[in-house]
């Protein structure tokens, strides 16, 4: 028998063990909307480093990001609980629980889910951490590109915005 990490029987993992972050890197004036949230952070938990998936639980009135769209990046979600209003570039659609949406890398399709209704929401969203991403935000003056893996936000003509 070896004790070798690559070796060992994957383990099961409980979502809610998973330490949630709330909030958003977002700066300052596009924060609030997105306070709210809680995401974990189910993939990283598990050692994976090729895609991400992250359970998400959106309360009433919460938004789960700006609406945006990813340069590379393939993007899904799937409604396990509740109901949410997506946003696109389309119209609003609602997406009740056991529905998915996805959201190909490239396609310059603004998107986002706000919920609307009286109850939490919770959904997986999973992306495939393409190092070469981007995120474009048509209704506001701001960008992302990544740098050392972390998104770096800043206005739509390059200049950065106020260290908080």
């Amino acid at each position: 028998m070896t004790d070798r990490p690559e070796d060992r029987q994957p383990q099961p993992l409980d979502p809610m063990s998973v330490t949630p972050r709330t909030g958003s890197s977002y700066p300052a004036a596009f924060r609030e909307v997105v306070g709210t949230r809680e995401k974990r952070a189910l993939a990283a938990a598990l050692g994976l480093t090729r895609y991400g998936v992250n359970l998400v639980h959106l309360p009433p009135g919460a938004w789960s990001s700006q609406r945006h769209w990813h340069s590379h990046e393939d993007e899904f979600v799937y409604l396990l609980e509740g109901e949410v209003t997506l946003i696109t570039d389309a119209g609003e659609q609602m997406l009740t629980a056991g529905m998915c949406a996805g959201f190909p890398g490239g396609r310059p399709d603004g998107h986002h889910l706000v919920n609307r209704s009286g109850r939490m929401a919770i959904y997986l969203e999973i992306g495939d951490r393409n190092p070469a991403d981007g995120a474009h935000y048509p209704d506001i003056d701001m960008k992302a590109e990544k740098e050392s893996g972390r998104y770096v936000f800043r206005h739509k003509d390059g200049n950065p915005y106020p260290t908080e």
